[in-house]
């Protein structure tokens, strides 16, 4: 599972990695196991996510999960020593990624002018949540406080009493990374052809609102005819309770409206003037969802999911997570694999999802453990046994 895989599309990349938490770690993992050679350079008390939640040997799933394939360097940043080191590695280096709050980077020496200096062609990233301007550009920020101020909770409203709701996974902080690891690739191929680094900002609020508009926000697109009704409170959602579980099915055109209704044995619905066109269909979805609802009910999971299926309607069981490990499906598509950590000892992981069929991606180092190459980077750098052991013992790096 290391070194021994063909080169990924962005062997060759070097990144350092300043960033903590998720937004940031999970978007250079993905560049990591695309073949760059990321960088995690760490305070030496370490990424909190180090310490946050279940553990083994104090490796945590969610710092594995956020930090594959990438190399470990713990030093103080605080120190002169700690600084050099970390400006002997910027010239080496593609891309630096920072996400400390507005000013911060700044203050520590490594803000884009100071980095700029010791490397002109360098990708420098900011993430932040709000921005760097404005009332909120100041404030520390998490993941729901996200979800809030985009609007993505009030989006998810109970249909019932209005009230907003939290989805209980972190959209936003992923959504970040998903979205900065395609600017930070996109960046470096404008620099293939330009030769010239830049700057990339990207705020986690900017991102939601970006990633809601096409449908959560897409009432507020024609200006003068806003929909103004949040959609989570018109229609109940595309959970179907059977007698033995809970399915999605759904129905948008034409023909799969045609195949639900011979499957619901309900072909009185193809002359309904509530449902006849795709827009009646959405105007009288209410209506529509709970009389499906009614009808699904009266037999099991199995029984619809093979009427569906049959008739051509895009359905599926609604799983629990470990459903999920075991669906026939998420197997066929050898997804989810089981590696070995040196520390954590036998893991389980989701393969990088994008498939290259010349320069694959792969999972091709286990998370690092604290300062775990602190001693073999410096190496790389020139710095002799003599030097290396003086900056242990004085305490300004880190290793294992």
């Amino acid at each position: 599972m290391l070194d021994d895989q063909p080169a990924g599309p962005l062997s060759g990349i070097r990144v350092l990695d300043l960033t903590s938490m998720i937004s940031g770690p999970v978007a250079t993992m993905m560049l990591a196991d695309q073949g760059a050679d990321v960088i995690k350079v760490e305070a030496l008390s370490g990424d909190l996510v180090r310490g946050a939640g279940p553990n083994r040997s104090g490796i945590t799933a969610t710092f594995l999960s956020s930090n594959r394939s990438k190399r470990s360097l713990s030093l103080d940043l605080k120190s002169d020593a700690g600084s050099k080191i970390l400006r002997d590695l910027i010239p080496t280096a593609d891309v630096f990624v920072q996400n400390f709050r507005p000013g911060t980077i700044e203050r520590m020496g490594f803000g884009e002018d100071q980095v700029r200096a010791l490397n002109n062609a360098m990708i420098y990233v900011s993430i932040s949540g709000f921005g760097e301007q404005g009332p909120y550009a100041h404030q520390r920020v998490y993941d729901p406080v996200i979800q809030a101020l985009s609007g993505l909770a009030a989006i998810q409203a109970d249909g019932v009493t209005g009230r907003p709701k939290m989805i209980r996974t972190i959209i936003p902080d992923k959504t970040t990374a998903l979205t900065a690891a395609q600017a930070i690739t996109a960046a470096l191929f404008a620099r293939e052809r330009t030769g010239e680094g830049q700057h990339v900002r990207l705020a986690m609020l900017d991102t939601m609102l970006a990633y809601l508009w096409p449908e959560g926000m897409a009432g507020f697109t024609l200006i003068g005819r806003e929909v103004k009704a949040a959609r989570a409170q018109l229609s109940p959602d595309l959970i179907f309770a059977t007698t033995d579980g809970y399915i999605t099915a759904g129905a948008i055109s034409d023909k799969e409206w045609r195949g639900m209704c011979r499957a619901l044995d309900r072909e009185s619905w193809l002359t309904d003037a509530r449902f006849k066109t795709l827009n009646d269909r959405a105007v009288n979805v209410t209506e529509r969802l709970e009389l499906t609802a009614e009808v699904i009910a009266g037999q099991s999971s199995e029984y619809w999911l093979a009427r569906f299926d049959r008739e051509g309607v895009p359905s599926a069981p609604v799983l629990d997570r470990e459903g999920v490990l075991e669906h026939e499906q998420i197997i066929a598509n050898q997804i989810i694999g089981e590696y070995e950590h040196p520390v954590a000892g036998k893991t389980r992981q989701p393969r990088p999802a994008a498939l290259f069929d010349k320069t694959p991606a792969y999972i091709r180092r286990h998370a690092p453990s604290l300062g775990e190459h602190s001693e073999e980077i410096l190496t790389e750098l020139g710095y002799d046994a003599e030097q290396v052991g003086a900056l242990l013992a004085s305490g300004v790096i880190r290793s294992v």
